[in-house]
Formats: C-alpha cells, sequence, structure tokens
C-alpha cells in the first residue's frame, strides 16, 4: 500500500518507508525534521513541466496525461521506486500545499494500475 503525505507533517510510525518525490527540496525544511528515508528527485515532473503546472487546478487533467507521458519515458526511476515499494509500507511525500493536485497523487495512480 502507497500512502500520500505532506512533507511538512510530522513523521510516523505507519508511514513506513518515507520517499520525497518532488524535483526541490521542501523549503525550510531540515533533513532531520523531514527524515526522508530516500529522495527521488528525477521522477519527479521535469522542470518545465513544474513550473507550467503552477499548481492552477484548471490545468489538473493535463498534468496528468504530461505527467503519466514524462514517467513512461523513465523507467529506470519507476523501477527504483517501485523496488522500494517492494519493501513495505511507503509513504509518497511531496511538498505542494494542495492535497488534491499534486505530483504525489499521479505517481500514486501510475504506480497502482
Amino acid at each position: 500500500m502507497i500512502k500520500l503525505k505532506r512533507v511538512y507533517e510530522a513523521p510516523a510510525k505507519e508511514d513506513g518507508a518515507r520517499i520525497l518525490v518532488d524535483r526541490l527540496w521542501p523549503r525550510g525544511l531540515t533533513k532531520e525534521r523531514a527524515r526522508v528515508d530516500l529522495w527521488l528527485k528525477e521522477i519527479a515532473p521535469s522542470t518545465e513541466l513544474r513550473k507550467w503546472f503552477a499548481h492552477d487546478p484548471a490545468k489538473w487533467p493535463e498534468f496528468q496525461i504530461r505527467y503519466k507521458a514524462e514517467l513512461k519515458n523513465n523507467p529506470e526511476q519507476v523501477a527504483l521506486l517501485k523496488k522500494e515499494i517492494a519493501k513495505g509500507p511507503t509513504t509518497l511525500l511531496y511538498g505542494a500545499k494542495d492535497e488534491q493536485h499534486n505530483e504525489a497523487i499521479v505517481l500514486q495512480h501510475f504506480l497502482s494500475r
């Protein structure tokens, strides 16, 4: 099972492996406080896609299509993430304030199909 959580939320025992899936390190957060087990910045949306999307809910449907296309062209990072998930409980961490429109949601759906 893959859970999602904002990286700014307190770590919990039930998180399992905590994997950050953002390209940029979250502002104002120390590595100690974040307690990230693995940072997969290369699996995050490209800088161009991230800037285009800018967390605009109106662009959400198109963002999902474009990000899934990027994931299909990034088999090494997807395989690495799947390998980590196979080890046990996993939480994908993201920094976005918008909990309904972020890359971790797309990634979770992509991995569960």
